[in-house]
């Protein structure tokens, strides 16, 4: 299993900034992808971003000019940098985790953190 702890999430005004961080911990063998969901009140949860162990990053086009995911992989901590945000940023963020083990990937899921931009 792996545990996972996010922080970050808050209130700010549009235009400002905000770092969510999630740090993996149990059996993280076989990491190789985190990143980030959200989920808006009514809609589908959504791919923010993700890193793979590789370097290689997947952004979602509504955010890819604004935000920033980053990981430190001595510590499995995976860091969202958002900067200009908008009130359709407004959702509930949610930390993901992969790993491949036991020929199979396996995700594991944090338990949300909220974002609010509003004035």
């Amino acid at each position: 299993q792996v545990q996972l702890v996010e922080s970050g999430g808050g209130t700010v005004q549009p235009g400002g900034s905000l770092r969510l961080s999630c740090i993996a911990s149990g059996s993280t063998d076989g990491l190789y992808l985190m990143g980030w969901y959200r989920q808006a009140p009514g809609k589908q949860r959504e791919l923010v971003a993700d890193i793979r162990t590789s370097g290689s990053r997947t952004y979602d086009d509504s955010v890819k000019d604004r935000f920033r995911i980053s990981r430190d992989g001595a510590t499995n901590t995976v860091y969202l940098q958002m900067n200009s945000l908008e009130p359709e940023d407004t959702a509930v963020y949610y930390c993901l985790v992969r790993t491949w083990s036991s020929a199979a990937n396996n995700d594991y899921w944090g338990q949300g953190i909220q974002v609010i931009v509003s004035p």
